[in-house]
């Protein structure tokens, strides 16, 4: 087992083992009586494990089966949560657990921040995604017709269980394109997650018993918590972990949510290195580089020309925008991120270019 703390908006632990379950009431704490379990109706058995455990410990443990993936992520689903906690005489001394990929922690977190103004909850994540980013670091949303997580909450969990043991049966695909988010650590800030996807075969990185996928997940976590640690509400460093995603969500929302996030950010992150080439004199190998690592895990590098128009519309609403200034993460180079602000459209339509397509992509 391995503890890894975050300090941003709080200080949590955030768990990576096997077999945690029973760490659950110690980050719940002594004065919680009623937890609302929350999960999507793929895992509920999962769920119901959850809540049959806590209930064995003596709580009132209430089970909230929600829509699965990007589904979750909407106003009637919290609206439906809130209704259960309203009825359910929940208090803020009360909890919410949430079990599931990172659309399931995104929502149950936003349901936890604005209940009451806010109660303690725990993320029991149970894909990559969700171990390596979505569980960690008290960023909390919803999505709306307009973009993606453009209504949310800063709202720190009272602790994360990486349960490696619930990889076990996640697809290949789900895994690899949740990898992505280590792709990005690792070209923001440790170079080391880079080599350890490059060297090691795609079978091992697809068992979750195997050491080298473990230090993947572990280092990425520990990226994200320096980061969040030393900037919780996203005022200044904090940026640097949307690297890949403005283009990304931009995809995700043109897709209406059918590519997984890690295919679409994995071509955002090829678009960064493309503008970071022409604004930040980026090395050029950096990009082969990019494309090679994000090849070797199956994931798409390239997106259709044709919907460029659409994608600019999307980023221009995008909620790192400062007035009519769009905001992009690029690299100097590895593990040097910066922040910069593109007034000319033209800059972005020539970096798109590199990464357009005549075809529509598959992605894994």
């Amino acid at each position: 087992m391995t503890e890894i703390r975050v300090t941003g908006g709080g200080d949590y632990p955030v768990i990576v083992g096997s077999k945690l379950l029973g760490k659950l009431p110690q980050l719940l704490g002594p004065s919680v009586q009623r937890v609302l379990v929350i999960y999507p109706r793929a895992l509920r058995t999962t769920g119901e494990l959850v809540r049959e455990d806590l209930a064995s410990t003596g709580l009132e443990a209430i089970a909230a089966e929600i829509p699965d993936a990007e589904e979750a992520k909407h106003i009637r689903v919290a609206e439906f949560c809130w209704q259960i906690l309203g009825q359910s005489d929940f208090t803020r001394s009360d909890a919410i657990v949430a079990v599931g990929g990172g659309a399931i922690t995104d929502l149950a977190g936003f349901v936890a921040a604005t209940w009451l103004r806010g109660i303690k909850f725990v993320n029991i994540p149970t894909t990559f995604l969700g171990m390596v980013d979505a569980a960690v670091g008290g960023k909390t949303g919803i999505n709306t017709a307009e973009g993606k997580n453009l209504v949310g909450a800063f709202h720190s969990p009272a602790g994360v269980l990486a349960d490696t043991d619930t990889l076990a049966t996640l697809p290949e695909n789900e895994l690899f394109t949740g990898m992505a988010e280590s792709v990005k650590c690792g070209f923001i800030a440790d170079p080391t997650i880079l080599d350890l996807i490059e060297n090691t075969p795609k079978d091992v990185l697809a068992n979750h018993e195997s050491p080298e996928l473990r230090q993947i997940i572990e280092r990425t976590i520990e990226v994200k918590a320096r980061v969040v640690s030393g900037d919780f509400k996203e005022s200044g460093t904090r940026e640097i972990l949307n690297y890949g995603h403005t283009l990304g969500h931009a995809i995700e929302r043109n897709e209406r949510y059918q590519w997984r996030h890690g295919a679409a950010v994995a071509v955002g992150m090829m678009f960064a290195a493309e503008l970071g080439v022409m604004l930040k004199n980026l090395p050029a190998e950096v990009v082969d580089r990019h494309r090679a690592i994000l090849e070797h895990l199956g994931l798409p590098t390239g997106y259709r020309s044709d919907r460029w128009p659409q994608l600019l519309d999307t980023m221009k609403r995008d909620k790192k925008a400062r007035g009519n200034l769009m905001r992009f993460v690029v690299l100097r180079d590895i593990a040097q991120p910066v922040v910069v602000e593109v007034p000319d459209t033209s800059l972005l339509y020539t970096a798109y270019q590199a990464v357009g397509v005549d075809s529509p992509v598959r992605t894994i």
